[in-house]
């Protein structure tokens, strides 16, 4: 540990003067990504900073971008309670872009995804608190002549009760700067926590900002001369700029310049609005030759023959092609077909840059300063330290922040170099370019075959087909494997239930279409196949769908654990269910996480499914926020709801043909379900919950369908646009 005598600012946090700042140094191991080894050390160092401010402010600096999921309060709240603080006198910062301070422990990166936030920061964070506290209470034991064994804190007062002594954190942080640190210090014990896993202990920090509209986002960054950007992407996947004509764009009031950047044309102009319309009245002409030419039911049809032969296999046990053969067995086949799903979130992509031709600083939803940052300085020619990223919160992201090649961060860059320095900018992407901006869920399908003998499950066959967006990218060689891309199969190459044969293989398809993970990444799609297919084999096997999963769970606890909590909280067996209604379940591990949800649903007068209410159970490792996770577990209903019933992005001939949410139907207010959720109480090491309460809403209401006579949906979404 370092002790910085230094002012705070996020801007200027390494430069100087008072304050005491608390910073975290590990064994390095940069360069690599590579999930933590289980009671093992941090392979990599990312070096969390705590400022204590004369005023006894103590702010976090938190190198996970906060985009609504929680890692502003989670963190925080565990360095408030290694400290004793009063969480009134808490704040939290994002840190800057600096991957040599800010890594993800789990990934050698600086980054946020794969609900890793908290799992990676948890003891980083309490440790970083616990020697801000040892510190400050050795600076008030020398100043009082007391022993520090003696020395009490609460609600962040430092007393010594013998001497009718009291001060508060400012007091001592001066004294406390020059005292050495000791390598390591005690954490609290968890039987003490006044604030981990106790429900309202902790209001969210950043809630009043965002309420108020003091909160600057993306899109809100601004400053006196700013030009506004647009760029017109070409229409098909693929495609590149042959030529253009801007006499008309130019022509509109507002507009100052177009410019042909790698990714399109960009329109510059004094405002929005004008440079939208000067984006319209360009007119190019588009070279198309390496363009995807398919449309997504042309491409789902062939990945749907191609997976009749599996492809290199992720994970086999038994004999399985024996095993469906089986003299008298009940054969049972399944085609599902999962369409290309935008992000979608209220916030578009945006970003501000200042850039002089020697240096850069930009602002902007950073979801992966480690991609983001190189990317940048490449494109502006600078070093590294020559271009600051200064991460602000985002207004949701589902994954659409995270990409490997940068490319919007790269864009950005692109349009500063273009129109050359001296000149400060924000990009704007409207909705309709979200949506036609590619980066999407992949188009995957699954061709499913089981066998069901004598009451049980003796065979199980899971062909995959689809793209890969690690192939090409940063990440291939950690994600692809043997043929295998892992993001295409997690879930369902490891079910929880015990089968005696067992096959699940992939076949990876090339396309100019951008893709990207979305929102519980391949457990979008493994989960629901996975789930709907179980339910229909334990049908025909004449059992429960509970009881039957529990049945060949013996060797998957915690999922085992949730269901029973789920179904407890349901009272699936007792309860009865409303006419018109029935209820289904489902039960998915993602990130570490486990989760189980019954829902309940009835068919309208429409004929649309209407899910009335879900429950959920959660086995999240110790829960350090009680409200977030709930609140992350029912937005995640809330958005796989919508995505589910509603939701896809077609491509006729490589063009999406939907822009905004009048086409790429989302979940509407009056449609949200009433959500119920149970935390299951555990000592495990703490895990996300950012995607995990996403992948089983959908095989649930599809479970719950087949209950009411209707086949399980397969192609996607269960309601389909006319």
């Amino acid at each position: 540990m370092t002790i910085h005598d230094q002012g705070f600012s996020r801007r200027a946090l390494l430069k100087g003067a008072g304050g005491l700042t608390i910073a975290m140094f590990l064994p390095m191991g940069l360069g690599r990504l590579a999930a933590q080894a289980p009671g093992g050390p941090a392979p990599v160092d990312p070096n969390a900073f705590v400022h204590i401010a004369p005023d006894s402010t103590v702010t976090v600096l938190i190198k996970h971008i906060e985009f609504g999921q929680g890692p502003f309060t989670g963190l925080t709240t565990l360095v408030a309670e290694e400290m004793d603080a009063d969480w009134a006198q808490m704040r939290a910062e994002h840190a800057p872009a600096n991957q040599a301070l800010y890594a993800n422990l789990f990934m050698g990166l600086q980054g946020t995804g794969g609900s890793t936030a908290m799992a990676n920061s948890y003891m980083q964070m309490r440790k970083a608190g616990a020697m801000a506290r040892w510190l400050l209470v050795q600076a008030a034991a020398q100043s009082w002549s007391v022993p520090a064994g003696e020395i009490t804190v609460t609600k962040g007062v430092i007393a010594h009760a013998g001497r009718n002594k009291q001060g508060h954190f400012g007091d001592f942080v001066g004294a406390a700067a020059k005292l050495k640190a000791p390598q390591d210090v005690p954490l609290k014990d968890p039987s003490k926590f006044g604030m981990i896993g106790h429900d309202r202990s902790v209001g969210r920090v950043d809630s009043v900002a965002k309420s108020t509209g003091a909160a600057k986002f993306s899109i809100d960054q601004t400053a006196p001369g700013m030009l506004s950007v647009v760029v017109a992407h070409p229409p098909r996947f693929g495609a590149t700029v042959a030529r253009f004509d801007a006499t008309k764009a130019l022509a509109v009031k507002g507009v100052v310049a177009v410019k042909q950047i790698p990714t399109g044309v960009a329109v510059y102009a004094k405002g929005t609005w004008p440079a939208i319309k000067g984006r319209k009245a360009l007119e190019i002409v588009w070279n198309e030759a390496k363009a995807e030419p398919r449309g997504s039911a042309d491409m789902a049809k062939a990945y749907l023959d191609r997976a009749r032969t599996p492809g290199s296999i992720a994970k086999a046990t038994g004999n399985v092609d024996a095993a469906l053969a089986t003299p008298g067995a009940t054969l049972v086949e399944a085609d599902y077909v999962f369409p290309y799903l935008a992000h979608a979130p209220m916030e578009p992509l945006g970003g501000y840059i200042e850039y002089d031709g020697q240096s850069a600083l930009a602002r902007f939803g950073s979801q992966f300063p480690g991609f983001d940052h190189p990317g940048m300085a490449k494109v502006l020619g600078l070093p590294l330290d020559k271009v600051r990223i200064e991460p602000v919160i985002a207004g949701g992201s589902f994954g659409r922040r995270a990409t490997g090649d940068a490319h919007f961060a790269v864009e950005l860059a692109e349009v500063a170099k273009a129109i050359g320095p001296g000149h400060t900018i924000r990009l704007n992407w409207t909705r309709e370019d979200d949506i036609h901006g590619g980066y999407y869920r992949p188009l995957i399908v699954h061709h499913m075959k089981g066998a069901v003998k004598d009451g049980r499950i003796i065979a199980w066959s899971d062909s995959i087909v689809g793209q890969s967006f690690a192939i090409g990218g940063p990440m291939e060689k950690m994600m692809v494997k043997d043929g295998v891309d892992s993001t295409m199969v997690e879930g369902s190459d490891k079910p929880p239930y015990a089968l005696p044969a067992f096959r699940c293989a992939a076949t990876i398809d090339p396309s100019p279409v951008t893709t990207l993970w979305w929102r519980s990444v391949g457990h979008t799609h493994t989960g629901y196949a996975v789930e709907t297919f179980v339910d229909h084999l334990l049908e025909k096997a004449g059992k429960d769908p509970v009881a039957g999963r529990l049945e060949m769970m013996a060797d998957e606890p915690r999922a085992a654990g949730v269901l029973k909590a789920v179904a407890k909280l349901a009272d699936w067996n007792g309860a009865p269910v409303p006419k018109g209604r029935a209820r289904g379940v489902a039960v998915v591990e993602s990130f570490n996480t486990f989760v189980a949800e019954i829902a309940e649903v009835s068919i309208g007068e429409d004929g649309e499914p209407h899910v009335h209410k879900v429950w959920a159970a959660v086995d999240c490792g110790v829960a350090v926020n009680p409200d977030i996770i709930r609140a992350q577990v029912e937005g995640g209903v809330g958005y796989a709801t919508g995505h589910i019933l509603y939701a896809e992005v077609p491509l006729v001939a490589g063009k999406p043909t939907v822009s905004n949410f009048n086409d790429y139907r989302s979940l509407r207010i009056m449609e949200m379900p009433e959500v119920e959720v149970t935390i299951v109480q555990s000592t495990a090491a703490p895990t996300g919950i950012g995607e995990p309460g996403v992948p089983p809403c959908g095989p649930a209401i599809a479970n719950a369908l087949a209950k009411l006579g209707r086949e399980r949906p397969t192609h996607l979404p269960m309601v389909k646009r006319v």
